[in-house]
Parts: C-alpha cells; structure tokens; sequence
C-alpha cells in the first residue's frame, strides 16, 4: 500500500483511475486534472518513508472553494501482514465539513477497490515457491 501512496505522479494510474485523469509534478508541486478537465493543485509536503506517511496541502482548484485544505496519508501495521490506511484532513470553512467527510468516504471506498485489486493481482504474478 505505501509503494502506490508515496508515488506521487501516479495517483491516476495507482489509486484514483477514473477519478483522477492525469496528473503532473513541477518541484512539489503536484496538479491533478480531473476527468472534467478541472485541475486542483496540491503541494506535496512530506513523502517520509520511515514512518509511511505523506502529507499534502491543496493550494488551488478545491471545490467548492475551500480557505484551507490540508491532509495526511499514513500506512499502519494492522497484524498479520496487512495494513490500515489513516486519512486525516483539516480545513476551512467548518461548514463544508460534512461535504468534505462525505468525498473522503467514497474516497476511501475507491482506494480500498483499487488497492485490494492491485494486492490480489500482486499475489497471482508472484511465482510458486517450490
């Protein structure tokens, strides 16, 4: 889960296909374009690997329109070799909270789709141990 997480150019290939169309870096910087063509510019804070978190903030194209989007991904150990995902986001105004709340739970459904989908096409490619 970290590896698709810290690829950062790779949110429309690795965690949001269809959600996400295309995205490009410049520096930290980091624009997604929508399948709208509605673009929404983030600045990628952190990508730290020891602990398995990114951090990022968006600085452009929220909508609605949004004083202050901030968010942080961290990937725990949840036993027998699995993984938890912890989605923190702070913003502005408080009252588009549940909105806000509302996207990251279907956000977090997506993820969860492709990123099982992509563990369980790991797994058939690995090659018998023999």
């Amino acid at each position: 889960m970290w590896d698709v997480l810290r690829d950062v150019g790779a949110v429309h290939r690795r965690l949001l296909p269809g959600r996400v169309l295309d995205v490009s870096l410049d520096g930290h910087v980091r624009t997604l374009t929508m399948p709208d063509g509605h673009l929404v510019r983030e600045l990628i804070i952190a990508v730290d690997d020891e602990v398995r978190r990114l951090v990022y903030a968006v600085i452009e194209g929220a909508r609605p329109p949004l004083r202050h989007h901030h968010a942080s991904f961290q990937v725990l150990p949840d036993g027998d070799g699995h993984s938890r995902l912890l989605w923190i986001t702070d913003l502005l105004p408080d009252s588009l909270a549940d909105l806000i709340e509302a996207r990251t739970a279907h956000g977090i459904k997506e993820m969860k789709e492709v990123l099982e989908q992509s563990a369980t096409t790991e797994t058939a490619d690995r090659p018998a141990r023999g």
